[in-house]
């Protein structure tokens, strides 16, 4: 067995009138993130992370956005995917942390949500997934509230 690392990053624009769904939680906003699929940012990129650890690729290789199977398909659903690969080669998380770049609305009060929702969609203990955020004090488009920007690190056991 040997221990891998993977990074993950995803960013989308928040649009008026469409669910914001992050790290497989509906969170209470005016503004959800643009996608070909839910746009759930924070999933996208811990999936990113967990198959760069083992060595599978991109959610790009696994799930185009050109591909309509994949329309409106939740983040949730999409790691729960992953973990199957993962699985099929012999890969499993240890650990993870997913942090936002995210001026509005405030996520603090769901952190624990999403790292509940991500780790067991991952079929990994609770307390596998930890989730933070910054504000980006105005900096760039997230820092601005105009989209999210999320970056994921994950250490996976491999075969």
């Amino acid at each position: 067995m040997s221990l891998r690392i993977g990074h993950g990053l995803d960013a989308h624009r928040l649009t008026p009138g469409r669910p914001l769904m992050l790290g497989g939680v509906l969170i209470p906003s005016d503004h959800g993130l643009a996608g070909h699929s839910d746009g759930d940012a924070a999933a996208h990129a811990l999936a990113d992370a967990c198959l760069g650890a083992a060595g599978l690729g991109t959610m790009g290789d696994h799930f185009p956005s050109a591909d309509e199977r994949w329309r409106g398909v939740s983040g949730r659903e999409f790691l729960t995917l992953v973990a199957a690969k993962l699985a099929a080669a012999g890969a499993r998380v240890l650990s993870a942390q997913v942090v936002l770049v995210c001026a509005r609305p405030r996520l603090g009060p769901f952190f624990a949500a999403m790292g509940e929702a991500m780790s067991e969609a991952l079929a990994a203990p609770p307390g596998t997934v930890v989730v933070g955020a910054t504000s980006g004090d105005g900096l760039g488009a997230a820092g601005r509230g105009e989209g999210i920007v999320a970056s994921a690190v994950a250490l996976l056991e491999v075969a």
